[in-house]
């Protein structure tokens, strides 16, 4: 992965099944800054059965697709197979890496016919785990959404992919509802990942605006996927939560000052701080004293510039003795002073 966070933009069904319109968003898309663009690979027969009955509708309140038959729905949101190899390689030649989520073992050996770089496991998908076994075995990274997932169940899948390959693994934490609210985001579950699955994090973003990619940046995420919409009102399947144009450059610009903000762990100031020690304070002379003078808040003062010495050496110099005519504006050094300090 080129830079991080690796900054994904998710297509989904956003296209309305329009091969132009697919186009013009990876296009649009790579004018962003995003390092890739991901499409979702499945059929309407590979997500579901073509039944009517409740156990076949979405159910979830607050759903955008609340009512709508599974069926119908992924055949309306699906990308059609023959596209994958044009908006790969039109994505490619726009400097884009290319890749998808497979949803089926027949969809891992399609994508592996187009020699996809790396592949993303569905949130809903982690449970499947011959799906993660066929994509476990082409040996290639594997980013895994979490989702509702429990501890144990993404350890299981986790293991799955470690028994097979030493695959590079990615988890992201994700809220599956859409929108998510971001107060459910739950980001400080990032850590806990990583350090319990020994593997890099990082965020798969359904919150509507980018404040929860730039705080999981913040907090170590090293990939971001956003869906994306050329325009949210002229509509598509995951529009309400996707970002359009300028705002997904915004993201990827805040993301990148993020991660840059991070730095690493630094004490007593950058080099590009170093001129500006200058500025700090140090004891001077405030008033013109002649030499056999005492020293005392009258005739010196702890002030800007740091060219005399350290306030820290006030208590060692008050009462001392001059041993040289001094003016107002000259730093205090040891050598004016008739005792010996140090």
């Amino acid at each position: 992965m080129p830079q991080s966070p690796f900054i994904i933009a998710e297509l989904s069904g956003n296209h309305n099944q329009d091969f132009s319109l697919a186009k013009a968003m990876i296009e649009a898309a790579a004018k962003t800054g995003v390092d890739a663009i991901k499409l979702q690979t499945y059929t309407a027969d590979s997500m579901t059965l073509d039944v009517r009955n409740e156990e076949f509708m979405v159910s979830a309140q607050g759903s955008l697709w609340e009512g709508d038959n599974l069926y119908d729905l992924y055949a309306k949101a699906s990308t059609p197979y023959e596209w994958h190899k044009p908006l790969f390689d039109y994505a490619k030649s726009l400097g884009l890496i290319a890749f998808s989520s497979p949803f089926d073992i027949a969809a891992v050996n399609f994508l592996e016919e187009l020699d996809v770089p790396l592949y993303k496991i569905a949130s809903f998908e982690l449970t499947d785990l011959p799906l993660i076994s066929a994509v476990a075995k082409t040996g290639k990274p594997m980013i895994m959404s979490t989702g509702m997932a429990t501890k144990a169940e993404i350890e299981e899948a986790v293991s799955l992919v470690r028994s097979i390959s030493d695959n590079d693994i990615t988890l992201l934490k994700c809220t599956s509802t859409y929108p998510a609210k971001i107060e459910d985001s739950n980001l400080a579950t990032l850590a806990d990942l990583a350090k319990t699955f020994d593997c890099q994090v990082g965020l798969s973003d359904h919150t509507q605006g980018f404040a929860a990619a730039v705080a999981a940046t913040a907090l170590g995420a090293s990939v971001i996927e956003k869906h994306f919409v050329l325009d949210r009102s002229a509509g598509g399947v995951d529009a309400a939560f996707s970002m359009e144009p300028d705002e997904l450059a915004q993201l990827v610009s805040a993301c990148r000052q993020a991660k840059a903000a991070l730095g690493e762990v630094t004490y007593g100031g950058t080099k590009a701080e170093q001129d500006y020690r200058k500025y700090r304070r140090s004891i001077y002379i405030s008033k013109d004293s002649k030499k056999g003078d005492k020293l005392s808040d009258s005739n010196m003062q702890i002030i800007r510039p740091s060219l005399g010495l350290a306030p820290k050496h006030w208590p060692d110099v008050l009462g001392k003795t001059l041993n040289v005519d001094v003016k107002k504006g000259e730093a205090l050094d040891f050598s004016m002073l008739e005792e010996q300090i140090l």
